[in-house]
């Protein structure tokens, strides 16, 4: 299939590249979220896979295969699983954070309520589990199943760092490669793994994806203090649950008494009022924190870039060394 020029951007032309491939995924995808016995479950899994999501992480997959020269089926059954694991983390992340938004509508915990959040997103773990397993690749199994566990470990690790100002860029970097990077990494592995691909281009793959998850929540969280709510995300939600992501790190590493004495009171009591978050942002801005984590966010897309020249050079190869900025385009 050829490139579509007129798509409008990497995201576009990189869903137009695999349209046939992502027309099987989403077949899939419907079919794996049946249940027989619980109509409940296909209710709040349509509510967030039909609810207009980029599928940018089984895209990955579906490319990762496409560049190494697959010719087989199994990426389309490891892209459904990759889809499947990010929704039963959404679902359960929505009940941890008390969430009420989610792409723009409300949350399946909001609809219905969080023992069908957390049961449902328990079922979609164990359907991502059954699909992986009919390929018959220890290896995928193996990288899908540490991310897995790698994801839950980055939720909980966020969990006790949050509203600590002790909490670093080390730490916040080490929250994002578990929570987000961790499957962007391995959608793109299992890519390779699946077609054959020499240790060095599955390897080039991993770092790519890494790389770019870590790039794209970079940029998410920059999103809570300058989004314009047209993302889904509500402005000012991370600042109001405490989270310590990279502004507010970069920000409280040159704060002075009074801002200290302002960063403890809103973020480790949790104390907010009338206008706190407006004074977060000035400061934020004085200390060029945004700037900063901007500046971060286009070095790893950079970084993202650079992985890939280990890889075969073809159009699927263009499409994604143009994707970090469809990333990066989110705060532009």
């Amino acid at each position: 299939m050829s490139l579509d020029q007129a798509a409008t951007g990497p995201l576009d032309r990189l869903a137009a590249h695999l349209a046939e491939d992502m027309a099987a995924v989403n077949a899939l995808i419907r079919a794996r979220m049946a249940s027989e016995h619980a109509p409940r479950i296909p209710e709040v899994t349509a509510h967030l896979v039909e609810a207009g999501g980029k599928r940018l992480r089984p895209l990955l997959t579906l490319a990762a295969a496409r560049l190494c020269g697959y010719r087989g089926e199994d990426h389309i059954r490891l892209a459904a699983t990759v889809e499947f694991i990010h929704t039963a983390t959404l679902l359960h992340d929505d009940v941890v954070d008390d969430s009420t938004r989610r792409r723009g509508r409300p949350t399946a915990n909001l609809l219905w309520d969080n023992k069908s959040s957390v049961l449902v997103g328990d079922y979609l773990f164990a359907r991502s589990f059954q699909l992986m397993t009919e390929t018959g690749a220890i290896r995928v199994l193996e990288i899908l199943a540490d991310a897995a566990a790698t994801i839950a470990e980055g939720e909980v690790l966020q969990l006790t760092a949050a509203r600590s100002l002790a909490t670093d860029e080390r730490v916040y970097l080490q929250i994002i490669r578990g929570k987000t990077a961790a499957l962007f990494a391995a959608a793109a592995e299992v890519g390779g793994v699946i077609a054959g691909a020499p240790a060095q281009e599955v390897a080039a793959l991993r770092a790519y994806g890494d790389a770019l998850g870590i790039c794209f929540q970079i940029v998410d969280d920059l999103l809570d203090y300058e989004g314009t709510g047209k993302t889904g995300k509500n402005i000012g939600d991370d600042f109001r649950e405490g989270k310590l992501t990279l502004p507010l790190i970069k920000a409280i590493a040159h704060a002075d008494g009074d801002e200290r004495a302002f960063w403890e009171r809103v973020i480790e009591t949790g104390r907010q009022e009338d206008g706190d978050l407006e004074r977060a942002l000035r400061i934020l801005r004085g200390h060029g924190a945004l700037e900063a984590a901007r500046a971060d966010a286009r070095a790893w897309a950079e970084r993202a870039r650079m992985a890939l020249k280990a890889l075969p050079e073809n159009d699927t190869r263009l499409i994604l060394a143009e994707l970090p900025d469809y990333v990066i385009s989110r705060i532009s």
